[in-house]
């Protein structure tokens, strides 16, 4: 006669309550190691010694257990990383980093600043820059890239650039020169899109054959252009470029995807008006700053990070912060350039800086991965 299914459970309590009581043991461990590391200046990670764990673990069950046993045993040495990490912190760099930012840091967001944008007056970037500063004096420059050099070549305060869209995701541009440029997000707002097709005055709808606009504005009406017939698409640097170059073109049948506010600083008229495939379209901007400064209200930071090229190194740290409780908002992977099947992982984190668990988060995750770049702390504006 089989065993009714409550004795089995029970069976299962038992086990879990010796098994939670060795991991109290365990982790007291872990703190006794801890205060010997940190008495003798030793690192906290012991890469030699946890992969002899990991392949004892694997032989000691049978075959069909090995990588359940091994990913306990790895989940288990990461709960003694974290323990021995609050007994070392303030040993990690980026902490003090972000410790001495807050304790520095002024106490009001600017309010007038020298901005670099991409782009000419009218473009979504000025937009985005009025609504994060009163008062901006704005150079603007050709490129993304122009924008990075401004600010990290201390030639502007600030930078405002787009990085993702509601609609057509993340500006893969900006994404891949982040890896290249040393600077710090210190604010991000989210601005309504709402595009227009804008003509030289005289210009009729079905007389139109060449629409320009930036790739993501076209890929936010790609509905909208399907629908034109006789229609060629081009891509150009931005949308309010693609407004002044319609404004001054002798031709009589192009067109530009940009902003209602193009439409009165070029002179233009709007032959088709809020024309992006959904209404709730959004793009998000991002000002960047070359000193790391964490203003208050900061909830949400920003990451980049390298794990190893090997199975279950993203779960480590996505591990981390399921522990941690704490949420991820923004995961986006960049392919590393010249290095094959590499990639940089982009973290937007939903947690206010001065937390406990950010400061532990920001002590540890070190540990998990190769490479960690903390991009800053800040406060979105709606």
């Amino acid at each position: 006669m089989s065993q009714d299914i409550n004795e089995i459970r029970n069976h299962i309590d038992t086990i879990d309550n010796q098994i939670l009581d060795l991991f109290k043991q365990r982790m007291d461990a872990a703190g006794e190691i801890a205060s010997y590391k940190s008495e003798h200046k030793m690192p906290v990670l012991d890469r030699a010694r946890e992969r002899t764990i990991l392949t004892e673990a694997a032989d000691r069950v049978p075959e069909e257990l090995a990588s359940y046993a091994q990913v306990l045993m790895s989940l288990l040495m990461e709960a003694s990383r974290a323990r021995q990490s609050k007994v070392l912190v303030g040993q990690t760099p980026i902490v003090d980093e972000i410790e001495a930012a807050l304790a520095e840091s002024p106490e009001l967001f600017p309010t007038t600043a020298f901005v670099a944008c991409q782009g000419v007056e009218g473009a979504y970037q000025q937009i985005a820059t009025d609504r994060l500063f009163k008062h901006a004096n704005i150079n603007y420059f050709d490129t993304f890239e122009g924008v990075f050099r401004a600010v990290e070549q201390g030639f502007c305060e600030y930078g405002v650039l787009p990085i993702e869209n509601s609609t057509a995701g993340s500006v893969n541009e900006v994404f891949d020169l982040m890896m290249k440029h040393d600077f710090h997000i210190l604010r991000t707002c989210r601005l309504k899109v709402d595009h227009n097709l804008l003509a030289k005055p005289g210009t009729r709808l079905e007389g139109v054959r060449d629409i320009y606009s930036h790739e993501q504005a076209i890929a936010q009406c790609s509905h909208y252009l399907q629908s034109l017939s006789g229609v060629r698409v081009h891509v150009c640097e931005n949308t309010a470029i693609a407004s002044k170059m319609v404004a001054e073109s002798d031709r009589d049948y192009v067109a530009a995807l940009a902003s209602r506010a193009c439409a009165d600083l070029y002179g233009l008229t709007s032959l088709a008006q809020a024309v992006q495939d959904r209404d709730d379209n959004y793009t998000r901007f991002a000002c960047i700053g070359r000193d790391l400064t964490i203003y208050p209200g900061a909830d949400r930071s920003s990451l980049m990070l390298v794990v190893s090229n090997e199975p279950g190194s993203l779960f480590k740290v996505l591990a981390k912060f399921y522990a941690l409780d704490i949420n991820i908002i923004k995961l986006e992977s960049r392919p590393i350039e010249g290095r094959d099947f590499e990639f940089m992982f982009y973290f937007d984190v939903d947690c206010p800086v001065a937390a406990p668990e950010f400061k532990e988060l920001m002590s540890t995750l070190g540990n998990v991965c190769e490479q960690l770049r903390y991009l800053g702390s800040y406060r979105e504006v709606l």
